[in-house]
């Protein structure tokens, strides 16, 4: 049984430290001892194998008071050998602070691994050079440095590091007049080769000792910018691919016009066509109305659009500061969001179906609903912010590319391209609004608009489906029961509330105290007692095999002991990074991997998905 490195190599994963510290206490990085290689199945690790002390340095502030205090860490880590076991450990201890300095039991053990912690040597004078120039995406390293004390190194572990990566394959020179000497293979990760590389040089122990390593900062030379891949062959690729590649290095100008094109291309993809229904009905009762009103409520809804679009892209760039990972549409992975999300679409429906009308002043029951039909600024305003909620689960054609661009970039950057999306899904509507000769083509207002205003409640209620099968599982077991239920309590408060208080003529108190209740029934024993919204439990994964059809792939749960186990014995591996609420990604995976010549393939190669 074996644990990884900080690098692990080919497969693998480091052993991590959450450190939860009382405050005054501050956490080092993790001194590693140097590791020694694994290799199995073709694929090279670097492995700790037999007891391994792992030491990360504390700083106390100087003003902390005498007595304990209490430390605590989340240790996990994986450990294999034929199989990958995840490991974890909440662990806890006392540090006694005082005035004097007293070695605990295991100080000498602490010693004896701290000194077999690589730390720099100047006296190596390690240096590094490119044996020739680098092409393309990878060159071959000379590294050479004094030998002395008897130190020969026969290894070089590089430090993982996101801009490159050192082959394992690690060649030992003939010393060269006084010199150690080795060459190794990188392969750059980044658009332009690293200025510097840094790792350990490692020279092998004897009869059972620990290896001797020392720590180097090799300086490279500046060879420039990479040379750049040439561009696809014609007929090759989409033709956002074919732009980037043309480009070089992908412009800002460029990548800002793909955010455009594909917000303007969100208008027509299925996550947006409910709001589109309620965009026709608002044009045909502003076809007669003054061009100055018409125009007002078009900028009106792209004010919508843009100030929802804004506050994603505060969102992202709040998560990226705290050191999260963002991503296009995350917020459909939140419970919250999505609970909200499809009351608030039921509720459109509804108002569709005439359940209860929009009167104006409205409630809190039918806010949101009658804010969305209701042809005015603050309909107008929550008709973009619908649009952009209801388009998040959907990517289109240019956009994926530009998004992909965005989240790599700095704040301002990534405010810029979110504008250009905004811009590009409300542009249509924008357009329009100040066009008023084109709206003579539509039809006249009548009775067919009473018709066809029931008739689009069905693809809004088809969404409302879509998003309580994205919801119900994130409440346990029995979530979608229970949220089914609530639905249906809000269906008839909605439709008391329409035909007594709205519609009636007598009752109407006992009508909206009525409906008062079933709200607080509904939030105090569906939304607190059943489906525990405080507290969701989460999206749920499947154990054992996944189908997508009786002969599709084999789809196995995702675990990182699972893949790692699948490294080490060879198999190549697929993985399927998505998401249920994104409906471009399972098209793609209908259309483009879950195919027979895929199938075909991955069987060929034996891999496992």
């Amino acid at each position: 049984w074996h644990i990884y490195w900080r690098n692990p190599g080919e497969s693998g994963m480091p052993t991590s430290i959450e450190w939860r510290l009382p405050k005054g206490v501050t956490a080092g990085p993790i001194q590693w001892p140097a590791p020694h290689r694994f290799t199995a199945g073709g694929l090279t690790t670097y492995v700790y194998d037999k007891e391994t002390v792992l030491l990360a340095p504390l700083k106390l502030a100087s003003d902390l008071p005498a007595g304990l205090l209490e430390l605590a860490a989340k240790v996990s880590w994986l450990e294999c050998n034929e199989v990958c076991v995840q490991g974890n450990a909440d662990l806890k201890a006392n540090l006694a602070v005082g005035q004097q300095s007293q070695p605990t039991a295991e100080a000498g053990l602490i010693d004896s691994w701290r000194k077999q912690a690589p730390v720099p040597n100047p006296a190596l004078q390690a240096q590094a050079r490119w044996e020739k120039p680098p092409t393309d995406e990878s060159g071959v390293l000379l590294i050479a440095g004094m030998a002395k004390d008897g130190f020969q190194p026969k290894d070089f572990l590089a430090y993982e590091d996101p801009s490159y990566e050192v082959s394992p394959a690690i060649e030992m020179l003939a010393p060269d007049q006084g010199k150690f000497r080795l060459r190794a293979k990188l392969k750059r990760l980044a658009p332009a080769f690293p200025k510097e590389v840094a790792g350990i040089l490692i020279q092998p122990g004897k009869d059972g000792r620990a290896p001797v390593a020392f720590e180097v900062n090799l300086t490279l030379p500046n060879v420039g910018p990479a040379p750049q891949a040439p561009a696809p062959s014609a007929g090759a690729g989409t033709a956002a691919t074919k732009a980037v590649a043309a480009a070089g290095s992908p412009s800002l100008l460029l990548m800002l016009g793909l955010a455009l094109v594909g917000g303007l291309i969100l208008n027509v993809m299925p996550c947006v066509l409910p709001v589109i229904a309620l965009k026709v009905l608002g044009f045909v009762n502003q076809s007669r109305e003054m061009p100055e009103r018409v125009r007002k409520l078009g900028v009106i809804y792209g004010l919508g659009v843009l100030a929802s679009f804004l506050v994603l892209a505060t969102t992202v760039i709040a998560v990226q500061q705290a050191g999260g990972s963002a991503s296009w549409g995350m917020q459909m992975q939140n419970p919250y969001f999505r609970l909200a999300l499809v009351i608030v679409v039921t509720l459109v429906a509804l108002n569709l179906f005439g359940l209860f009308e929009v009167t104006v002043g409205g409630t809190a029951l039918g806010a949101a609903a009658q804010l969305a039909s209701k042809e005015g600024a603050a309909g107008a305003f929550f008709n973009g912010v619908l649009a952009t909620a209801l388009a998040t689960p959907c990517t289109a054609p240019f956009l994926t590319v530009a998004l992909g661009f965005a989240f790599t970039q700095s704040p301002a950057v990534i405010v810029l391209m979110f504008v250009a999306t905004a811009l590009g899904l409300a542009a249509p509507y924008v357009v329009l609004s100040w066009q008023p000769k084109w709206l003579r083509f539509l039809p006249k207002p009548g009775d067919w608009m009473v018709k066809f205003k029931v008739a689009m409640g069905f693809p809004m209620l088809a969404t409302a489906v879509w998003l309580f099968d994205l919801t119900a599982p994130s409440f346990g077991q029995g979530g979608a029961l229970w949220l089914g239920l609530l639905l249906v309590l809000l269906a008839l408060t909605a439709w008391i509330w329409g035909e007594f208080v709205q519609r009636g003529s007598r009752r109407k108190g006992l009508a909206m105290v009525t409906c008062l209740l079933l709200l607080g029934f509904g939030y105090t024993f569906g939304l607190e007692g059943q489906l525990h919204w405080r507290s969701p439990a989460g999206a749920t994964s499947s154990l054992g095999v996944i189908k997508d059809s009786p002969d599709g792939i084999e789809w196995r749960p995702w675990t990182p002991a699972g893949v790692q186990q699948a490294r080490v014995q060879g198999h190549p591996v697929l993985v399927d990074f998505t998401a249920k609420w994104c409906l471009t990604c399972k098209s793609n995976k209908k259309l483009a991997i879950d195919t027979a010549p895929v199938r075909a393939k991955l069987k060929e190669i034996n891999a496992l998905a």
